[in-house]
């Protein structure tokens, strides 16, 4: 039931962003931006867990770890990328957002070009005549 105390964490957040907007509309982007880091770094101990499950089942199954712990990056990269495109948006700063996420798009296209390598290679010994 977790989720029911985040919704209700980020409701009062959002009402109390609302009341600060008038007044002191700084304060009310610095108080989301510190409940949305808050709630972010709450949720690193879920994603921690996750990723340990996912090494367990990667070592049970024999994969390379290689491409287990390439594929966590590209999850974690893609995470943060949205997270702090997120906070920009808030910001109203669209235009460097969408920099932020061209910039996290790039990133995981570079790390995923190994992966790929090895499987086009893969592909390509399997098939008849080669």
């Amino acid at each position: 039931m977790e989720i029911i105390q985040i919704a209700a964490i980020v409701l009062v957040t959002v009402f109390l962003a609302l009341l600060l907007q008038e007044q002191q509309p700084v304060f009310a982007f610095l108080l989301v931006m510190f409940v949305g880091s808050g709630l972010f770094l709450f949720l690193a101990d879920r994603i921690a867990e996750i990723i340990l499950m996912i090494k367990k089942l990667a070592a049970r199954a024999d994969i390379e770890f290689a491409y287990v712990e390439t594929v966590l990056k590209i999850i974690g990269i893609s995470y943060i990328a949205e997270f702090a495109a997120q906070i920009t948006k808030d910001a109203g700063q669209e235009a460097l957002a969408a920099k932020m996420e061209l910039a996290g798009k790039v990133i995981i296209l570079s790390m995923a070009v190994p992966i790929l390598t090895i499987l086009i290679e893969t592909i390509l010994t399997m098939l008849p005549g080669k």
